[in-house]
């Protein structure tokens, strides 16, 4: 499969903060694309998250992921945003970043801004859920092993969502939590456990599960061309 033609770093702006992005662009657009945002784990924004940004380039989607560690230190970054997580889901600053990074991924020349989307892995699936629950803008979101807001109730105002979880982990019950929560609600889900998975299985390292990834990613494409790229028709 082709390589996106376009890759660029850009810069997102987020209070008095400058965060660097990468961008990728499908290798064809003869229309605006849906977009969607990427938002990385606790190890930043690295070649892994760089490449799953390609692969939904490659897939039709402009796709943009920041770096919400910029400009500080990493671990004190990491463990305000993890307290943010837990004691002020909705609305920390991480939450913040994120909004911003998606008022910046439909700004951009070439996005249809009526279909966004947000992919998440960790951190980055409790930014994807909680911004589910406060943004009407995107349309579906895709948490992988991430945390639920506090209170639940949240999610009755979510958007659609596809969530990937491992067995092997202190998230399968988020994700069980998450997908009951949803469906008492009447909120289009697919959330998927995947028995003998462990953390971080669709990330390169040593838990990656090759065969659980490729079918969340196949979940997540389908399900996003159902709730993203048809979400604007």
């Amino acid at each position: 499969m082709p390589s996106p033609r376009n890759i660029q770093t850009i810069r997102v702006q987020s209070g008095s903060r400058s965060l660097p992005a990468y961008l990728a662009r499908p290798a064809l657009m003869d229309r605006d694309a849906p977009g969607v945002l990427v938002i990385h784990e606790a190890f930043g924004l690295n070649d892994d998250i760089r490449g799953i940004a390609d692969r939904f380039a490659q897939a039709g989607y402009v796709a943009l992921a920041v770096d919400l560690f910029a400009e500080q230190n990493r671990a004190v970054c990491m463990t305000r945003m993890m307290s943010g997580i837990f004691l002020n889901s909705l609305e920390h600053a991480g939450a913040q970043d994120t909004k911003q990074a998606l008022t910046a991924l439909g700004e951009l020349d070439g996005v249809d801004a009526s279909r966004l989307g947000a992919v998440g892995f960790c951190m980055g699936g409790s930014l994807a859920v909680a911004m589910a629950c406060t943004d009407d803008r995107v349309k579906a979101v895709a948490p992988y092993y991430g945390f639920n807001p506090r209170p639940l109730e949240a999610v009755r105002r979510s958007c659609p969502v596809v969530g990937s979880y491992p067995g092997q982990d202190v998230t399968r019950k988020q994700g069980e939590a998450l997908r009951d929560e949803l469906t008492a609600a009447g909120v289009p889900n697919d959330i998927k456990v995947y028995e003998g998975a462990k953390h971080s299985f669709a990330n390169q390292g040593p838990n990656f599960d090759a065969v659980a990834s490729v079918d969340a990613w196949n979940r997540v494409m389908a399900f996003f061309d159902e709730h993203v790229v048809g979400g604007g028709v």
